[in-house]
Parts: C-alpha cells; sequence; structure tokens
C-alpha cells in the first residue's frame, strides 16, 4: 500500500527506511558523511522535513500485513512537465519483491495525472546493477557528469510517459 507521508511520525519513520536502504550502496561504494555528505544514506530528519516543506511529494511503501513502512520515493516537480524522482527505496530483507516496480509506477502514474510527460532520475554510475534495472524500466541515460565533492560519477536519466 503506497501512501503520501503526512505525520511526523510518518517522517521519521521514512528517514529510517531511506537510511537504511541507501547504507548497503554507501558500503559497496566506500561512501561516507565526508566524501559523500548529500547521499541519501546520511539523511538527516530536518533534511527530509525540509524537502518536504518545500514541496516535494513523499510517499511510503506499507507492508499490508503490519503496516510498517518498507519503502519511500519522492517526486519534486521542475516544472510542468518534467518531474524528477529522488529517493527511491525498499528496506533490503524486502527487496526483489517488486515493490520498488511499484513505487515507479505509482511515480508514473502522478506525473501522468498531473499532466507531466517525463521523469528524471540521478543515479551512480558506476553502480551498473541499478542501472540496468532503470534501462529495463525504460528509463535512457542523458548524461555524465563528474562533480569534484563525490567520488563517483553522477548517471542522469530520463524515461518519457506520454
Amino acid at each position: 500500500m503506497i501512501k503520501k507521508i503526512k505525520s511526523k511520525n510518518q517522517l521519521l519513520e521514512s528517514v529510517e527506511v531511506i537510511r537504511i536502504s541507501f547504507i548497503t550502496v554507501a558500503h559497496d561504494f566506500n561512501l561516507n558523511k565526508e566524501n559523500a555528505p548529500t547521499n541519501p544514506a546520511f539523511i538527516t530528519f530536518n533534511k527530509l522535513k525540509e524537502l518536504k516543506d518545500k514541496g516535494v511529494k513523499l510517499y511510503g511503501f506499507f507492508n499490508e500485513i503490519n503496516r510498517k513502512q518498507i519503502g519511500v520515493v519522492a517526486i519534486e516537480k521542475a516544472n510542468n512537465a518534467l518531474y524528477y524522482m529522488e529517493k527511491l527505496c525498499v528496506l533490503p530483507k524486502f527487496r526483489h519483491n517488486g515493490y520498488g516496480k511499484e513505487l515507479m509506477d505509482f511515480v508514473f502514474e502522478y506525473v501522468r495525472k498531473n499532466n507531466g510527460n517525463k521523469v528524471s532520475i540521478g543515479i551512480i554510475n558506476e553502480n551498473f546493477i541499478l542501472k540496468n534495472y532503470y534501462i529495463k524500466n525504460g528509463f535512457v541515460e542523458t548524461g555524465l557528469k563528474k562533480f569534484n565533492h563525490l567520488p563517483f560519477t553522477v548517471c542522469f536519466m530520463e524515461k518519457k510517459i506520454r
């Protein structure tokens, strides 16, 4: 079940889900607060609240059995046509069950309903498993950028949904 994150407790739970989900990638790529401070593995409650307060829509995926949150996705409107999908994650023990795909499809439907036509993401280019996952789901690479403050290359990808 996917629902909008509204309360402080849901936001706190979202922070934990994001941190736990992204720390696996942080470990795989030797990321830490010093070399990749903006990586979601290190997100704080205040940072997530700040994103929500500026209009980023946050949604949680909740386990139907115990109603615990097991996934998160953020949707940010860039302009009338373009939306950013951010912080898409599922807790490690719930991966490979289609929940990430459900969250992604939810974003596509949200964008369609709001008359957008493109979804953009930024990922670690060297994360070939994740990159191939997004390619399999219709995303195409639109550019690469090496930022001096990050120990990896960012791959920008987009999917047209109309």
